[in-house]
This record gives structure tokens, C-alpha cells and sequence, in this order.
């Protein structure tokens, strides 16, 4: 399903090559949204660092794109090698792009993976100010629990079957032709 989102955005998976926009995302995020993000300020250094761990964590990163830059960001990646089964999924949305569907489009996105590589729950937290991902996670009847300043939501669904996993080769063909076209009309203006 592809969603309508602002200014021609669209919603792809990031391929090799692409830490940069993932980094250049985190980095844009307003004081707010970085402490609600990765629960506390942290510096560039820090994300630089951050980024380079979780693509070699074998995380799955979706992306929301407008005008060819990166403005929202979903992260997937196992919970532990100790809990197969269960994965755990991370949103940030850059301040101007939220409230217009993208972080919505991030997470639908980011459950068919996760339903698609055999987990069977989603582990999403959030501090226990952060009203927006616990709008977002109730919308996709997560059950949330409070716990020491934070919010834990889980979500539960049904195994994969041929058509999740075609939904989702369509999805990743079509992010990977947008990829390449934006590749090329950046080095035709350059």
C-alpha cells in the first residue's frame, strides 16, 4: 500500500551505502525529538557512532524521504539473541514532518518486516513524555505498560505468509527504483 505522504515523500528501506542519511537525519533533529529519540542530548559524535552500530546490528532501516532528504527514520532490529521472536522498533521524525502521516507510514512499514522475518511480537519504548509515539504505537492497538518513567508498547501478529512477503518485495522494488532515480538526478544537476 503506498501512502499518501507530504511533497511526494515516500517511505524505502536504506541500502548499502546510506549510513549518511540516516546520521544526517538523527543529526536534524530538533533538541526535543533527539532527547525523545535516544533518551537524552547527545552529541554528533555520539549518533556518528550510534548509526554505525545499529547497521552492524543487521537492523532494518526504513526511511521517510521528501524532496530526496531524509526526515523520518524507523529502526527494527532483534531484542536480543536470547528472545527470538521478538524484535524492537525505534521512530524519530524530524519536527517540521511530524503530525502528517510519515511516522504512521514508518511503523506500518516497519511491522511487515518484522512480520516477514518470522517475529511474532514488537518491543517499541518510549519515555513517558514522548504523547506522540504512544498516539502512534495505540494506533496500531499496541498494548502499552508504564514502567519507571517510560512507556513499553507490544505489538503481536500473525505469522508471514506469500502475500505479506510480496507486499513487501513490492514495496522494497518500488523504494529501490525511487533510490536509484534520486541517485540519478543528483548526479545529472551535479
Amino acid at each position: 500500500m503506498q501512502e499518501i505522504l507530504p511533497d511526494g515523500g515516500v517511505i524505502r528501506k536504506l541500502w548499502l551505502g546510506e549510513h549518511d542519511k540516516y546520521r544526517g537525519h538523527l543529526q536534524r533533529l530538533d533538541t526535543a525529538s533527539r532527547h525523545s529519540r535516544l533518551c537524552g542530548g547527545v552529541s554528533d559524535d555520539f549518533i556518528r557512532n550510534f548509526v554505525d552500530l545499529s547497521l552492524s546490528l543487521d537492523a532494518i532501516v526504513h526511511g521517510f524521504f521528501a524532496g530526496g532528504v531524509m526526515r523520518g527514520a524507523a529502526e527494527l532490529r532483534q531484542l536480543g539473541a536470547r528472545l527470538p521472536g521478538r524484535a524492537e522498533a525505534a521512530i524519530s521524525v524530524e519536527k517540521p514532518w511530524q503530525s502528517h502521516g510519515g511516522g504512521s507510514a514508518l511503523l506500518r512499514r516497519t511491522l511487515l518486516a518484522a512480520r516477514n522475518r518470522g517475529y511474532r511480537q514488537l518491543h517499541m519504548a518510549c519515555l513517558a513524555e514522548n504523547r506522540r509515539m504512544q498516539q502512534l504505537a495505540s494506533k496500531f492497538d499496541a498494548d502499552l505498560s508504564f514502567d519507571f518513567g517510560s512507556v513499553v508498547g507490544e505489538v503481536e501478529f500473525w505469522r508471514a505468509n506469500p502475500l505479506s512477503v510480496m507486499q513487501e518485495l513490492i514495496e522494497d522494488s518500488y523504494g529501490l527504483a525511487t533510490a536509484t532515480l534520486d541517485l540519478q538526478s543528483r548526479m545529472l544537476r551535479a
